[in-house]
């Protein structure tokens, strides 16, 4: 009966999540949203179906070693030195000073001071999920901008790692600052990360390719999910760090590995399922009676993130030697707080520094700042327009000319749109180029889009399959659409997705097998 109340927990919550993830991508607001809202439903604080918080937060916990491994395994030093020169200063400017704010309004309210700084620490990192997904949905990914603001995000998750690090420390200083203690857990840290980065580095890509050579699929994804495991717990027994420091370092780690691209191709399912039982217990703990007798501090908590974040860092403008527009849309990406707030928070919980209560703050605070997300991305032209009428605040804040760029997609017409730029895809292209067509090229592969955007071929980097970045191709004045994505129920999205925009838009798919 244990094992069948487990399903029932299981297949509840993926259930309801599926249900608030689709209304809330219907609605234009991003999945995370459903996901929260799911868990709240089937919380203990609202009436119906009520889940089993435990073992639900125990399967969360997987979610929280493949989101950080999935981090790791995507953090590239080469990327934040290519933007240091916005994201060191920038980051570092913006978390310390939101951090002190956070802490100021928990004074007011006689929060401890240790839950203080969970709390502006907490509202001072924004989701790299949100960010990113709001960048490909705005065709901002692969810009100038974008880039800046990835790298703006990697400081802010580089800052979280020392933070979790820190915060059994904090936790023991309630009688003032013990220094021995900080600096017995950075010694412990440390040689966790010697062990990684002197032994991991070499057995580890060793270790994979081994497996590789098996021909096994099965196997290679066992050796995946074991190396993300068995580094994240034995980091926690061994070196006293938190799991998810351990997965993250051991995701950063593989990173190096040429096989990197298929380890997250293979641990992007578990990672997903994993993510939504996250987000699903984090809700779960969301007390709306609670909320709604302090609405006035998520309100404050909103705004601070909200609208402070985006302030700080336009205030910032003039230090930092980037144009306006890049300015603007890190600004619009920055509002909105996620998966490390969580993070933190649970750690916090975790470590008695925060109760349930103060982090039910927190949680509201990333659930409405998460849904004003996209509305700030669209006020970017409106604002920058705005802006520009008033030439003194303008030129303040665009102290530094904007990169040449290429024509704007918005202005393309004629043209065909190529899905995918693999051998199929590559010799479209090529076809169309002797045929003097435009093209314009949706790959997800930014090395690939490097490529294309090196040789002058106009570019959408993201998943067309799994976003809004088809709305911004065009369609709608496309001469043709051709799908060469080898996997047919993506294509099938795609292609749905296109008929909706452009129902009389010529289209051809690749089709991987009969049936499709």
């Amino acid at each position: 009966m244990h094992d069948l109340m487990l399903l029932v927990n299981i297949t509840i919550a993926l259930g309801v999540a599926l249900l608030g993830g689709v209304i809330a991508r219907r609605v234009g607001l991003p999945t995370i949203v459903g996901y929260l809202l799911a868990g709240v439903m089937i919380g203990p604080f609202t009436p119906g179906f009520v889940g089993d918080t435990e073992t639900i937060s125990s399967l969360a916990e997987l979610g929280v070693i493949f989101l950080m491994f999935g981090v790791g395994l995507h953090f590239s030093f080469k990327d934040l030195w290519n933007v240091r020169d916005i994201a060191i200063p920038g980051a570092a400017g913006q978390m310390l000073i939101t951090t002190l704010l956070g802490l100021g309004a928990s004074q007011l309210w006689g929060w401890p001071v240790q839950a203080g700084i969970v709390l502006g620490l907490a509202i001072s990192i924004a989701s790299t999920v949100v960010l990113l997904r709001g960048l490909m949905d705005n065709s901002l990914l692969n810009t100038p901008h974008g880039q800046a603001a990835v790298g703006w995000l990697v400081m802010e998750d580089l800052a979280t790692v020392l933070i979790l690090v820190m915060m059994p420390a904090l936790a023991q200083s309630s009688g003032g600052f013990d220094w021995r203690l900080l600096g017995f857990t950075l010694l412990k840290a440390a040689l966790f990360f010697v062990a990684m980065f002197f032994i991991g580095v070499r057995l580890l890509p060793w270790f994979l390719e081994r497996i590789a050579h098996t021909r096994s699929r099965e196997l290679f994804i066992l050796a995946i999910l074991t190396i993300a495991l068995g580094i994240a717990l034995g980091s926690a027994e061994l070196f006293g760090v938190s799991l998810a420091l351990g997965a993250f370092v051991a995701g950063a780690v593989i990173s190096e590995s040429p096989l990197s691209h298929q380890v997250g191709a293979d641990l992007f399912p578990f990672r997903e399922a994993f993510s939504v039982l996250f987000f699903v217990s984090v809700g779960m703990l969301v007390n709306p009676a609670f909320l709604l007798e302090n609405i006035q501090n998520v309100l404050l908590i909103t705004a601070l993130v909200v609208v402070g974040k985006p302030l700080m860092t336009l205030l910032m403008g003039p230090i930092l030697p980037r144009p306006g527009r890049t300015i603007l849309v890190v600004s619009a990406g920055l509002s909105q707080i996620g998966e490390f707030s969580f993070i933190l928070g649970q750690a916090a919980m975790s470590l008695g520094l925060m109760n349930r209560d103060q982090y039910s703050l927190i949680l509201a605070g990333a659930l409405l700042s998460i849904s004003l997300n996209p509305l700030m991305f669209r006020q970017i032209d409106r604002t920058e327009t705005w802006l520009q009428r008033y030439p003194r605040i303008w030129g303040w804040i665009n102290r530094q000319k904007p990169p040449p760029v290429r024509p704007l997609i918005e202005e393309m017409a004629g043209h065909a749109v190529i899905v995918g730029y693999g051998q199929v895809g590559s010799h479209m292209v090529n076809v169309l180029d002797a045929l003097n067509i435009p093209r314009l090229v949706i790959e997800a592969d930014i090395e690939r889009v490097a490529d294309l955007n090196q040789h002058g071929i106009a570019t959408l980097y993201g998943d067309a399959a799994n976003s809004d970045i088809i709305t911004h191709a065009g369609l709608e004045r496309a001469r043709a659409l051709v799908v060469t994505v080898p996997d047919d129920d993506a294509s099938l999205l795609i292609v749905t997705a296109a008929r909706d925009i452009n129902p009389d838009l010529p289209i051809i798919a690749r089709a991987a097998t009969l049936e499709g």
